[in-house]
């Protein structure tokens, strides 16, 4: 559910933030509501801030200080959060994420765990893995029995010098084979997440599409955000969504998918119509920067040490570790995290002239 905001200016989204998130105007309802009529139902987990890859967009070359175990949810106490969402909070959608989820060796027990749980009209939560592919050609069938049932794969380039020169890793093979693991356990419509860099990969949008729809598999080009080492985000090198569809346009006949049908998702949807010996499908485009879909966002962010996060850019976090830690039960968890909720800002102030970056890039965030 969701009411149409568009983009406040700077002016509003600072008031906002100023109010008191426990202002006695917050309705009552167990939901994750903000002041802004949007109610939070799609959780992101992210299980680990390292990562095997390197990328560009995401990190430097030698990787941050990651963090130290001992502040790192265990499983039980992931788990234990993700039941609280879903059963008190009426979170419907469960997504892992890291840094790199794979390298969480109790994913197969938290999926599981998640599976088993019911939203509370008695639904499944929909769980899916956001991951960059390295080792899912292990571990896709164990986590298909666990119950996952969709895999988003980042695969920035085809090509395998440009996706080591990308990664800075050679494992393009890997991820390939991880793709194709995954398709063979069932997890399908497999998703494929893109970013393009300049001067990198900029050129492979058509390649990119013409891949996944050969393959049956949708296709997400992601504009590069300001969530990495802070000098490789320059606004003017960006690769636009606009510059996207043109390239894209100059191969393939695109149409823009029904607005209604979007919802909450990222994504803006376009049908690709059937070219030569490719059949037709979809692809989107997320541009979290040029085109913000912040009025009809519907997540909520958990980290790997146990925070809340109303937004991938916000400076400001609710602990829960602390609170799970302490003995709190179930209602006091689910106050706390309604209350952080409450005091969403109405969007994330990008074109806001005092924009400031989040102090955690995105691999300590979560996807």
């Amino acid at each position: 559910m969701s009411v149409e905001l568009g983009m406040p200016g700077a002016r509003a989204v600072r008031d906002a933030g100023a109010r008191d998130a426990a202002s006695p105007d917050r309705p009552e309802t167990p939901a994750l509501v903000d002041r802004f009529g949007r109610v939070a139902q799609d959780l992101r987990v992210s299980l680990t801030d390292r990562c095997n890859l390197r990328c560009e967009y995401c990190m430097p070359a030698e990787g941050f200080d990651w963090l130290p175990p001992r502040e790192v949810l265990s499983d039980d106490e992931v788990i234990h959060l993700i039941r609280v969402a879903v059963q008190r909070l009426g979170v419907r959608e469960v997504r892992f994420t890291g840094g790199e989820p794979l390298l969480r060796k109790g994913l197969e027990r938290i999926v599981a765990a998640t599976t088993a749980l019911r939203t509370v009209d008695g639904a499944v939560p929909e769980t899916s893995l956001t991951t960059n592919g390295l080792g899912l050609d292990r571990r896709a069938a164990g986590l298909a029995a666990a119950g996952l049932r969709r895999v988003n794969v980042s695969l920035d380039s085809l090509d395998r010098q440009a996706y080591a020169t990308l990664t800075r890793r050679d494992r393009l093979p890997d991820v390939l084979a991880g793709i194709d693991a995954a398709e063979a356990a069932g997890m399908t419509p497999v998703k494929i997440n893109a970013v393009l860099m300049r001067g990198v990969n900029d050129t492979e949008a058509p390649e990119l599409l013409a891949y996944a729809l050969r393959r049956g598999f949708e296709l997400r080009f992601i504009e590069q955000m300001p969530l990495g080492p802070p000098e490789r985000w320059v606004r003017g090198e960006m690769i636009t969504a606009a510059q996207i569809l043109a390239a894209l346009g100059e191969r393939f006949e695109l149409t823009p998918t029904d607005a209604a049908e979007r919802g909450a998702a990222p994504a803006e949807r376009f049908r690709v119509a059937p070219s030569g010996d490719l059949p037709g499908g979809s692809v989107g485009i997320i541009a979290s920067v040029t085109q913000p879909f912040c009025g009809a966002c519907d997540r909520t962010r958990l980290t790997a040490d146990g925070q809340v996060r109303t937004c991938l850019f916000s400076r400001t976090e609710t602990d829960l570790r602390g609170l799970v830690r302490g003995g709190a039960d179930d209602e006091q968890i689910a106050a706390a995290w309604r209350t952080a909720m409450w005091g969403k800002l109405a969007g994330h102030g990008i074109d806001d002239p005092g924009f400031l970056q989040p102090q955690r890039p995105m691999s300590a965030i979560g996807g």
